[in-house]
């Protein structure tokens, strides 16, 4: 039998139960799906407290804009006509919190979840780890993010409350430790190959780190408090090896970091600068979207109608033969991210056309993965590894480059050690 904690907040803030963890190690990859499957009935129970309850008529409307059913005048006609507690439920594979107004709705909610997940789940709940938290004076951390509600001005001569969000401390550390070890395998390299390829690990885990926790309101005070660390660690380890000047970004790198003065380079590569980061909104994607049900793959059909449908359909029946999996299902990928057009000129991509480039040759220590391929035409192909003189002006001349493009024909040139045109 699991035992599940509970954690309860309040006033702006949640009634939290969650399960301890799984039956199984933890990071199992078998947790999350029995969790969803275990704990989908609990999310409808707590939504028809409040959220899904049926009315006598009919106070929502549709938003057109992305299809979400607008309750906000539902929810005034349930605060004045009805003593129900209002609450809402949040939750993430066996993580999960439940959001109410007031301190005696977390108690009652409280005690009503527990003997829910016991009657009708047959679960338990560790109640040295189940609290009440008030969000308007304390914190609560979830996934590696802490949120408090704030006070923010006043409207109609009440305050207005806003919520303020940090990384959290556990992950912070984490964070920290985790780049000084990367660090430390930047330091010595059996040679430059791995060099470059621990280089690579370093940016990817920066970008990763920077793209989940971005959505926080404080990120850039959080990771300007663990840049001071890796930075020192950086100075300690890698000393002059460090330069301010090195070869251009790439288009991705040039739009997040291209203001940073933080950026350094090793051997003329980028080494992304942690601490630079800024906050950043979700992005809300259409409710149309499923893969679940056939109105949701209509919705995801129609997003790809810029891309050519059979020529997919043809690379999908059609991989390289000798080829990896992963190149295979990464070459699907890029034609849709790339929305059939080659990579560098920007032309559609034809049957017998399309070339699978590596930007770091396997013999030179690359591999299969989606950011070491790009899709481009024969031509650009040809180009791109053109060394006479007569065959560059030919190309050049029947592709005519934009200097963008020129741009990254010769970024991919310059790792070919070619010439630049």
């Amino acid at each position: 039998m699991r035992r599940y904690p509970a954690q309860l907040a309040e006033g702006c803030g949640c009634a939290v139960p969650w399960p301890s963890g799984p039956a199984e190690p933890r990071g199992g990859v078998i947790s999350p799906l029995l969790s969803n499957i275990v704990l989908n009935e609990l999310d409808w129970w707590i939504s028809s407290q409040w959220e899904t309850i049926p009315m006598r008529k009919n106070y929502i409307r549709i938003r057109n804009d992305n299809g979400v059913e607008e309750k906000t005048y539902a929810y005034k006609v349930l605060r004045e006509k009805s003593n129900l507690k209002e609450c809402y439920g949040l939750r993430y594979a066996d993580d999960f919190r439940i959001f109410c107004r007031k301190r005696q709705d977390a108690e009652k909610l409280f005690i009503a979840t527990q003997k829910w997940l016991k009657e009708r789940l047959g679960l338990d709940i560790s109640p040295e780890k189940s609290q009440i938290v008030n969000l308007k004076r304390r914190y609560s951390e979830f996934l590696g993010f802490k949120i408090k509600v704030c006070v923010k001005g006043e409207k109609n001569g009440k305050p207005k409350y806003t919520v303020v969000s940090h990384v959290s401390d556990k992950r912070k550390e984490k964070i920290k430790k985790r780049a000084a070890e990367m660090v430390e395998k930047i330091k010595f390299p059996a040679d430059k190959f791995e060099e470059h390829k621990f280089i690579m690990d370093y940016n990817s885990y920066v970008m990763g780190v920077h793209n989940y926790y971005r959505i926080a309101t404080y990120v850039s005070q959080d990771f300007a408090e663990i840049g001071f660390s890796v930075k020192r660690t950086m100075k300690c380890r890698l000393g002059q090896r460090l330069k301010r000047e090195g070869n251009p970004l790439p288009s991705f790198g040039q739009q997040m970091y291209g203001k940073s003065r933080q950026l350094r380079y090793i051997r003329g590569l980028f080494v992304l600068p942690i601490s630079y980061v800024q906050t950043r909104p979700p992005k809300h994607r259409s409710r149309d979207w499923c893969v679940y049900t056939p109105e949701g793959r209509a919705a995801v059909h129609k997003a790809l109608e810029k891309v050519n449908t059979p020529i997919l359909h043809y690379l999908m029946e059609h991989p390289i033969r000798n080829e990896s999996i992963e190149y295979n299902d990464n070459r699907l990928a890029l034609y849709c991210a790339q929305q059939g057009k080659c990579a560098i000129t920007g032309r559609p991509l034809e049957i017998g056309d399309i070339h699978c480039y590596h930007k770091v040759r396997r013999a030179e220590g690359g591999n299969d993965s989606y950011s070491n391929l790009i899709l481009i035409c024969r031509d650009a192909h040809i180009l791109l590894h053109a060394m006479w003189e007569s065959t560059i002006e030919h190309y050049v001349e029947k592709l005519a480059p934009n200097a963008k493009q020129k741009d990254k024909l010769n970024r991919l040139r310059k790792r070919l050690n070619l010439d630049p045109i």
